[in-house]
């Protein structure tokens, strides 16, 4: 279905919300000339508001009004355009009609999820689908989750190249700099009232391999614990839990499974955020490691949820345009191998993680979909940035101005 005649080779659902705005305005100034995009939501007003915000080359966009909970809407968008990214979230609220649409017409599919339930329900429910129609359906293009995915791809890519044999141990070591907005809050809600509510999420989200394409397929190798103890690594960086592990670990040993487990039967894959050195590390680490746990136990009952809504960020607000190119992110993930040998990969990229270099990310995945299919691996169905996108992305991210490299350490 994907080669009948669309009116749109791109349109982005969500543009008036913060982060979709920001998709926008890189695609406005980095898109082929001649890239036929659209920019989609519930009020044509809003639209128009957004569409005067973004540079120049966006000002003649067309401007789509369709609505997640209008099914009708939905599956016009879908069968509108090659390829739809969206950011209106919590996926797990408006999400999966917007999944299943473009299932079921053939439409390649991004968004910014980090809402593993979500993820685990679109795939059960339109994997399938995708298959038959050939949409590649892929989830999580931002800092959630591409930079741990695709830096484990490279690792393995590497040992494979060196016949190093298969990754066992893998760590990713995350630094950054950024803010954070009220549709990132509003996520970390839903998922922690259906977490409240009910023992079957409770149990899919504690699940490691919880988005597994076969789970009595998987490997019996424990893997780390999400939220671990703080701990001093070898080179004497402080560790504290990181809050995107629970997601991202979940996308990395899916892309494993999907390739035939080619990372390694015996892949421990875990993530933590670097913290500092020396006593001070140490000090920093455990208040961030208690921050964070008083922060979710008080997001996750009402009343001490409704004092924390007086201070956060609300739906559609997020950092400054100063708070956003003042941050950064890098990732360093260390890998040992089967044979003896140990790898490094580096992730990185200037401006704010969630926001600048996430705009970075959902832009060019859209860009790839959208112009790169004859060089994308093979496939169709619920897929992730590694799988779906592989070199192509890397490709494309190196020239946008991130790094993505490797070093063979031993």
């Amino acid at each position: 279905m994907e080669n009948q005649p669309r009116d749109h080779d791109l349109v982005i659902y969500g543009a008036t919300g913060f982060v979709g705005e920001l998709i926008a305005a890189y695609l406005a100034t980095h898109a082929p000339a001649g890239l036929r995009i659209g920019l989609a939501g519930r009020s044509t007003a809003r639209l128009e508001a957004a569409r005067s915000r973004l540079p120049a080359a966006a000002h003649d966009w067309p401007l789509i009004e369709a609505d997640s909970e209008d099914a009708d809407s939905i599956a016009a968008l879908s069968e509108s355009t090659r390829v739809l990214f969206t950011t209106v979230g919590p996926y797990a609220k408006y999400g999966l009609p917007v999944v299943e649409a473009c299932a079921r017409a053939g439409t390649h599919y991004g968004d910014l999820t980090g809402e593993v339930s979500f993820v685990r329900e679109a795939i059960d429910r339109c994997d399938a689908l995708a298959r038959t129609s050939g949409a590649r359906i892929v989830h999580s293009c931002g800092y959630d989750s591409v930079p741990s995915d695709l830096a484990v791809l490279l690792l393995h890519r590497a040992a494979e190249a060196d016949g190093a044999g298969a990754l066992t141990e893998v760590q990713l070591v995350a630094t950054a700099k950024g803010g954070i907005s009220g549709g990132t809050l509003d996520s970390m809600r839903v998922q922690l009232d259906g977490m409240r509510s009910s023992a079957a999420l409770r149990s899919l989200i504690a699940d490691p391999y919880a988005l597994s394409p076969d789970r009595g397929q998987e490997p019996t190798t424990p893997q780390p614990a999400d939220a671990g103890p703080v701990r001093r690594s070898g080179d004497g960086l402080w560790t504290a839990p990181f809050v995107m592990a629970a997601a991202n670990t979940r996308i990395v040993r899916r892309s494993n499974a999907l390739q035939g487990w080619a990372y390694g039967r015996s892949l421990r894959y875990g993530e933590v955020m670097g913290v500092a050195r020396g006593p001070v590390g140490a000090v920093l680490a455990g208040a961030t490691a208690l921050g964070l746990g008083a922060f979710a136990g008080a997001m996750a009952f009402p009343a001490t949820r409704r004092l924390l809504d007086r201070v956060l960020p609300a739906p559609g607000t997020g950092p400054s345009a100063g708070t956003r190119s003042k941050g950064w992110f890098r990732s360093q993930v260390t890998a040992g191998t089967e044979g003896g040998h140990r790898y490094r990969a580096i992730a990185a990229g200037p401006g704010d993680p969630g926001y600048a270099a996430t705009a970075v990310m959902a832009g060019e995945t859209a860009l790839a979909l959208v112009l790169d299919g004859d060089r994308l691996p093979p496939g169709s169905g619920s897929l992730t940035p590694a799988t779906a996108l592989g070199d192509v992305l890397v490709q494309r991210l190196r020239a946008a101005g991130h790094t993505y490299e490797v070093t063979r350490l031993a």
